[in-house]
């Protein structure tokens, strides 16, 4: 019930699919706080909520090195499996996680990644109906604080999944691999670490090539003093309008933190049930849809711009823009899909064989900047089913 959970706790407190019938977390004011909110048992222990025989399917938002883990233990249980991206930190972390819910016949979906967002998905649309020719080069940015934000020792050490290209690159490479086909054949990067008390990575440039002759450029800054949500109409991340950081602020909270521990304290603070946890806050809905920085497809015969009110489309016909409707219920997009999976079957798109490939580029953007090559070797590579 850390981060992660704060961000889809809207949706599930407004989504009528969802029933919220059990909880674990290793934090005794997080359990407390959940017990207060929705009237049932919430425990220490996975195992003992897994066995609960009320619980159908389980949302892991436990830290990255721990989903591989977390995922065996529920699909052991017989539950189906929403984990957040990444899937996983290793490759043969994320063939267990398949292999174990395959075996126990469970649905495996990984997310919530940027993808899911309805403009993205309204831009595929788009691409799939060939109105507008092939896509030739996507180019997508954004610069944010992240890296400035409170975190976890682990969080600022690669090994264990910290630094900007897991927790961020997740979401840039889904979204480029969706709107290009999916399957990427060479990856060439540059992972920079320039803030040396920061620990790992915290910015990345990347050109990603793909079989369909395609190629996306990712650019993306967790060091930024600049907000690129000022390129998306001050709509930030979360759909809020009028959300653009203050650097100043943003770095003066770490000041004065002397240990890892007591910045942990200091996130742990901000999440459920902690001290600085916003209840009110989690039961609004965002204004707009969410967004991860500016995003251009082009396209032979338009250029295509997802934005959180909707898509630019320019072309020889000059100027146009498709307006969608603001969301009643934030990532629902998301339960849509999980839902068609579970309930009535349907095949998953984010299932765990294409949160496997995008991990492997992940991967491929740091191999490729600690051996400065492109690396071609990408065997786990697949094309949207859906």
């Amino acid at each position: 019930m850390g981060r992660a959970f704060t961000l889809m706790l809207p949706t599930f407190l407004k989504d009528s699919r969802i029933q919220i019938k059990a909880a674990t977390d290793p934090n005794v004011q997080a359990c407390e706080q959940f017990e207060k909110d929705f009237g049932v048992k919430a425990s220490l222990s996975l195992e003992e909520m897994c066995a609960n025989a009320l619980v159908d399917a389980v949302y892991i938002a436990s830290p990255h090195q721990l989903h591989a883990e977390h995922v065996q233990v529920a699909a052991r249980f017989g539950k189906h499996v929403w984990v957040e991206k990444p899937m996983a930190i290793t490759i043969d972390e994320c063939l267990q996680m398949i292999e174990v819910c395959r075996h126990a016949q469970v649905q495996l979906m990984v997310g919530h990644s940027h993808a899911f967002d309805l403009p993205v998905l309204k831009t595929r649309e788009m691409i799939r109906s060939k109105r507008y020719g092939q896509v030739k080069m996507v180019t997508a940015i954004n610069f944010t604080d992240f890296l400035y934000r409170p975190r976890r020792a682990e969080e600022l050490i690669t090994r264990l999944g910290g630094g900007v290209v897991f927790s961020q690159g997740a979401h840039q490479v889904d979204v480029v691999r969706m709107l290009c086909g999916g399957d990427v054949c060479g990856v060439s990067a540059n992972a920079m670490s320039w803030d040396p008390k920061r620990g790992s990575e915290g910015a990345y440039n990347a050109l990603l090539k793909f079989h369909s002759g395609a190629q996306a450029s990712l650019t993306y800054s967790g060091y930024a003093h600049f907000d690129s949500n000022l390129w998306m109409d001050g709509v930030g991340e979360l759909g809020a309008e009028d959300s653009i950081f203050n650097p100043a602020q943003t770095r003066h909270r770490l000041r004065g933190i002397e240990d890892a521990g007591q910045e942990a304290q200091l996130k742990s603070a901000r999440n459920y049930g902690g001290s600085q946890w916003n209840n009110v806050q989690a039961q609004s809905s965002p204004i707009q849809h969410q967004h991860f920085g500016p995003l251009v497809v082009s396209c032979e015969g338009a250029d295509l711009r997802p934005t959180p009110k909707g898509i630019f489309i320019d072309s020889d016909h000059g100027h146009e823009f498709m307006e969608i409707d603001a969301p009643l219920i934030p990532r629902q997009e998301v339960v849509d899909e999980f839902y068609a999976a579970v309930v009535n079957g349907q095949a998953l798109s984010h299932d765990g064989a294409w949160a496997l490939g995008t991990l492997e580029v992940c991967l491929a953007i740091l191999k490729s900047s600690e051996t400065q090559s492109t690396i071609h070797q990408l065997s786990h590579q697949t094309e949207l089913q859906i």
